[in-house]
């Protein structure tokens, strides 16, 4: 069974007080906390194993190999991915989907087109415009409705053999949607065209199985799934990760240098050159150890009855409104209140040791659609309760009050 306030002992930082008050944290979307078992093993590396990797013969540096490995095999097996070889550790989501853009510019031809959502973060867009540029190929963009939800009738229409790649997240991290990326990726692949699915926001909710899925590329960060910031992956077919060029130069990624000519490492060291973020990457894999020990089922079970229960009761505050009201989405809620502005709120939620993002969450054009500056967002995880969330209540509560 579930207990809450077990887990709940596992986060330092949850017992924290923040202005006098018991931090009550809902930021989750934007980082998770980290738990006690993953800050013991950030301060075990550097205690106990501390050394460069992959090149060294002696001792310490064989042992921070091996367990920076094992961490690869840990996330390989997570995620299902064939290989081992095909987990490219980088410094996060951003860093992932810009090692990809940079190796299509040499794939791409100026008749071509690419697709992305108008549910995307930033870094799932301008990555993509920069490509463009770059090629002459065309960006075109899967629109949504007014619950937050693709419109797959009309990226039915804009699928063509010219369409070389789609990218879209699996979760919206603005407004929580879960989208049926199941299915893009099949039309995708009808046409021939190459999938990348940004899982930054689903990866702390959803336990994707890329095989199954059949995405060519996957990427997340370590720091929405309990790891540190810092470090990330990007999982791509082997197929793909081999036509690509390599994204930077430098020591690590090279098989043999001289002056005239230089061969590169084979696959993952192909991407990942000079000194990696070493105890991030074994850190990054006790997180996904420890998500795991909870479980990701009961992790989609409690978090959609905090989901549900916060949702309720927002909804009972009169001149509230929730964005993004998709029937499929996970354990966010972004909101304003008539005639307040979002940040207003956030800011008397943050006395009151309520922590919320407010803004456009990297997501402009999202807010551009429901023609707002941006929203309050409450984003919840598996270490939250449903006593939280009354705090929360009371909190807006007393912000509109003091705002109306």
């Amino acid at each position: 069974m579930f207990k809450v306030e077990d887990i709940r002992k596992d986060f330092p930082i949850l017992s924290r007080k923040v202005n006098g008050k018991p931090l009550v944290y809902f930021d989750n979307a934007a980082t998770s906390q980290t738990p006690q078992q993953v800050i013991d093993v950030i301060v075990d590396y550097y205690s106990n194993y501390n050394a460069n990797i992959h090149r060294g013969v002696h001792t310490l540096s064989q042992e921070a190999t091996d367990l920076y490995e094992q961490a690869r095999q840990k996330i390989q097996s997570h995620f299902n991915a064939k290989f081992s070889h095909e987990i490219i550790f980088t410094s996060g989501t951003t860093h992932s989907i810009n090692l990809v853009a940079n190796g299509f510019s040499s794939l791409l031809k100026k008749e071509d087109n690419i697709i992305v959502s108008a549910l995307e973060h930033h870094s799932n867009i301008v990555p993509w415009q920069m490509l463009c540029e770059r090629t002459g190929a065309t960006l075109k963009v899967i629109p949504m409705n007014e619950d937050g939800e693709l419109i797959m009738s009309e990226f039915d229409k804009l699928l063509t053999e010219k369409t070389k790649l789609v990218f879209v997240n699996h979760v919206s991290n603005a407004l929580g949607t879960i989208n049926p990326i199941e299915y893009i990726i099949e039309e995708a692949h009808n046409v021939g065209a190459a999938v990348l699915i940004d899982g930054a926001q689903s990866s702390p909710h959803i336990k994707p199985d890329v095989q199954k899925l059949d995405a060519d590329f996957y990427v997340t960060s370590a720091h929405k799934i309990c790891g540190p910031t810092g470090v990330g992956m990007l999982y791509g077919k082997e197929k793909w990760l081999k036509k690509l060029p390599p994204y930077q130069g430098g020591g690590e990624m090279i098989a043999e240098v001289t002056f005239e000519k230089t061969t590169y490492a084979d696959l993952p060291h192909k991407f990942e050159a000079g000194t990696p973020n070493i105890c991030g990457g074994i850190a990054f894999g006790a997180a996904i150890d420890y998500m795991n020990s909870v479980g990701f089922d009961t992790i989609a079970s409690y978090e959609n009855e905090l989901l549900d229960y916060g949702t309720k009761k927002l909804l009972e505050i009169e001149g509230l409104k929730i964005y993004g009201t998709s029937k499929n989405k996970t354990s966010v809620i972004s909101f304003n209140i008539e005639g307040i502005h979002p940040y207003d709120i956030g800011s008397i939620l943050d006395k009151l040791g309520i922590a919320v993002r407010t803004g456009h969450h990297c997501a402009q054009p999202i807010m551009d659609y429901f023609k707002i500056p941006g929203t309050v967002r409450a984003s919840f995880s598996f270490y939250n309760t449903k006593q939280e969330i009354d705090t929360l209540i009371e909190g807006v509560k007393k912000a509109k009050m003091m705002l109306s």
